[in-house]
């Protein structure tokens, strides 16, 4: 039995082919540059340099802006503005890249805002919650929505007397959460 060597793959051949044909010069200037587009033009490397680092940017504040919504949803909402901007799919500028880093960035500062005052509300209620089942006779018909708690969304805790009209009238309160939604 002999054995044969397997013939090397064309395109590794062909690509070895088309590098002697170019000269060292050519190279250089193929390497400077991207590719041509299509259309006939070459963009300089600083400028694939600034879009890498442009499009870096956005999937950044993309990615902490989505964690932001999905931390705190449903309460915090993604807005849809971005969505409104571009009718179908293109190749954006720099100043269109520079824009919508821009709107993200202030997007998540707004974003921010908000999950720093959601939070606040939710401290807030949590303690008036702690304070309304210590002593419940103070807080009489406080009513604390679940929703407010970061809880969920149905439900609301509520101090009422015991046995109704003869409980409020002997000074009997509790605090009771309701069945939740209708």
């Amino acid at each position: 039995m002999a054995f044969t060597a397997a013939p090397r793959p064309a395109k590794i051949e062909l690509v070895k082919r088309e590098e002697q044909r170019m000269a060292q010069t050519e190279q250089l200037v193929v390497d400077r540059r991207e590719p041509d587009t299509g259309f006939g033009e070459e963009r300089p490397i600083g400028d694939r340099l600034a879009r890498e680092a442009l499009k870096g940017q956005i999937a950044k504040l993309e990615r902490e802006l989505s964690g932001l919504v999905a931390q705190t949803f449903p309460h915090i909402s993604p807005s849809d503005h971005e969505a409104e901007l571009f009718s179908g799919p293109r190749l954006l500028s720099l100043g269109e890249l520079e824009r919508v880093r821009d709107r993200l960035a202030l997007r998540v500062g707004e974003v921010q805002v908000e999950v720093r005052e959601r939070s606040a509300l939710e401290h807030r209620s949590r303690e008036l919650l702690r304070r309304m089942k210590l002593e419940p006779g103070r807080y009489k018909f406080v009513r604390v929505p679940v929703a407010d708690l970061g809880d969920g969304h149905c439900g609301v805790w509520e101090v009422r007397p015991r046995l109704g009209l003869i409980g409020m009238l002997a000074g009997w309160w509790q605090v009771k959460l309701s069945s939740g939604c209708p």
